[in-house]
């Protein structure tokens, strides 16, 4: 990969302030920086983010339709009606549902969850879940993560005496349905102080509401919270604000104290003896949970989430990985297939998005094939398969584009569509994939930059090894949990030589394991170089090169310093 190397050095008056911080607090300068580019510019700020508070959470009756959605629940409860808790069959979706039905469940025997089949019913509220929970005495509809554009499926429950309450986390249209409560924080007149929060994020604040307004301690709420991390790392939302206490210390319960379902992810991925990150979340228990229902059905997940017994845990656990296992062997083959019709395109380097379809693929994993083709590409994509004769797709965004928007523009050519930034669904009429290609591309031919369409590397700060101390980590660590909002930063550092002792490693000598020095320093520093084996002979010639990379710690071998290298190239004046 040829990546485009993107830095911007501090001003004069940037570096003052990082110093005079870092200087407050102890720390190295480059992280009184880093602070800084989070706008986090008092020592006082700078202690709340190294050490979110769970008191610091929000006033959950902040957020608008609260107080009326908390009132709902009791009277539901008081008067023993029976409770549906349903949710989308995404991790958000799942973990949302599982919030909510645990908690409930403590305080109210009459109540079910329901998720939907992503093949029988498609995405959100459908008339049959409505007929369902009409059918088994239902008379409040508590919905997660989906419903905000629920508007003739919330008419027709209400019209059967079911009341509903929607927790969404989706741009809402102007139209919003006639819901007995509508909690959303992207509300255009929304009340509450942070907007990016996940489904399952305001989920908890519904619970977090009614455990407030029934005198419940809130320590009772704690075991929810690893939920709650699971979902903000998998819907990729910003980790700052409210969901950095909700993360920080969703991670900490997940690491000590996780619940029967999620321990048993963690044993399946092998992670029993590890320390969890979000980085963990993404790629191994966030993915599992969601092959229920990409390949089976999400109630599955949720089943799993909501199971006491350790031995039944494991069992259930042991199947969701099998689909798992199932979901890697079809997307592959569906990315190739992908793959193949971009390639064929004659127009390729002119186009600044993909929309690919075939009918015939499965629609469960074509979210997964439009993020691959996002990063090989570095363009907006749409990937679309036939359900129920339309044409079903999953969109997904390089770096700084809104997909939502792009798609929102093509809105007269949908029969349905959300999502959020960098992710979003819809539908069409099959004969209308031409049209919408056509017009899909010529909105983001108008509004992406060239530089979103690069493979770039942005680099936090340019160092020497002899920055990369242990305090240094140490101190760095305390910017965890990292992710979208708060990335992990990324390192640069100049004319650095093998020591002589570097050498290719890997199954098939795909790799470089490192040990590199400077000329500001005489630290030896370690780095593992993935996938960058034909970088090896450059770096044996005893010339210098410019590396960038993140600080690492090797599990293996004690906590030691490790650079993951991200790319090298020679040092330019060489060159």
């Amino acid at each position: 990969m040829n990546y485009k190397w993107k830095y911007t050095p501090p001003s004069a008056e940037e570096k003052a302030a990082a110093k005079a911080l870092a200087g407050e607090l102890g720390i190295h300068p480059i992280l009184g920086k880093f602070l800084i580019d989070r706008c986090i510019t008092t020592a006082a700020e700078a202690k709340k983010f190294f050490r979110p508070q769970l008191s610091d959470l929000h006033d959950p009756f902040l957020m608008n339709d609260m107080r009326e959605a908390v009132n709902a629940v009791n009277k539901a409860i008081g008067k023993k009606e029976r409770i549906l808790v349903f949710g989308d069959y995404d991790v958000d979706g799942c973990t949302a549902v599982t919030v909510v039905y645990k908690f409930l469940s403590e305080y109210c025997s009459n109540i079910d969850y329901y998720i939907p089949d992503r093949y029988d019913e498609g995405y959100g509220v459908s008339k049959r879940c409505i007929d369902y929970a009409c059918e088994t005495g239902v008379k409040l509809m508590i919905v997660l993560d989906c419903g905000i554009k629920a508007v003739k499926e919330v008419a027709y429950a209400r019209s059967l005496g079911i009341d509903v309450i929607i927790c969404d986390h989706h741009v809402p249209d102007e139209e919003l349905p006639d819901a007995i409560a509508i909690l959303n924080p992207k509300r255009k007149d929304s009340t509450y102080p942070y907007a990016h929060l996940s489904g399952c994020g305001v989920g908890f604040k519904l619970m977090q509401a009614f455990a407030q307004n029934n005198g419940i301690e809130f320590n009772k709420l704690l075991p929810l919270l690893d939920l709650c991390a699971v979902s903000i790392a998998s819907d990729i939302v910003p980790i700052m604000g409210e969901n950095r206490i909700l993360a920080y210390h969703g991670l900490r319960r997940l690491n000590s104290n996780p619940s029967t379902g999620l321990e048993a992810i963690i044993e399946i991925c092998g992670l029993a003896d590890k320390e969890i990150t979000m980085n963990d979340i993404v790629f191994k228990l966030g993915p599992r949970l969601n092959a229920s229902g990409r390949m089976q059905n999400g109630k599955e997940a949720v089943a799993l989430l909501v199971e006491r017994k350790h031995e039944k845990a494991v069992e259930m656990a042991n199947r969701i990985n099998l689909y798992n296992e199932a979901r890697k062997d079809l997307d592959k083959q569906m990315t190739e297939e992908a793959n193949k019709i971009v390639d064929s395109l004659d127009n390729l380097t002119d186009l600044r998005s993909l929309v690919v379809y075939n009918s015939s693929w499965h629609k469960g994993v074509i979210g997964i094939v439009a993020s691959r083709l996002t990063e090989i590409y570095y363009r907006p994509a749409v990937v679309l398969t036939l359900s129920d004769n339309l044409a079903t797709g999953s969109a997904r965004s390089v770096a700084g584009f809104d997909i939502y928007k792009a798609i929102e523009s093509c809105r007269d050519l949908l029969d349905n569509f959300g999502g959020h930034t960098y992710a979003a669904g819809m539908s069409m009429k099959p004969e209308i994939v031409p049209e919408f290609k056509r017009r899909f591309e010529e909105y983001v031919e108008q509004h992406i930059s060239d530089e979103q369409t690069e493979a770039s590397l942005d680099i936090s700060a340019v160092i020497d090894f002899k920055d990369i101390t242990r305090k240094f980590q140490n101190d760095l660590k305390k910017f965890n949990p990292f992710g979208p909002g708060n990335p992990k930063p990324l390192f640069c550092t100049h004319r650095v030589y093998d020591y002589g002792t570097s050498k290719v490693v890997g199954r098939d000598q795909e790799h470089i394991k490192l040990e590199l020095v400077d000329n500001k320093s005489n630290n030896i520093v370690n780095g593992i170089a993935f996938g960058q084996s034909s970088q090896a002979r450059y770096i044996k010639t005893k010339r210098s090169f410019d590396i960038c990379y993140t600080i690492e710690e090797n599990t293996h071998r004690h906590g030691e310093l490790q650079l993951q290298i991200e790319d090298i190239r020679p040092t330019e004046e060489q060159t």
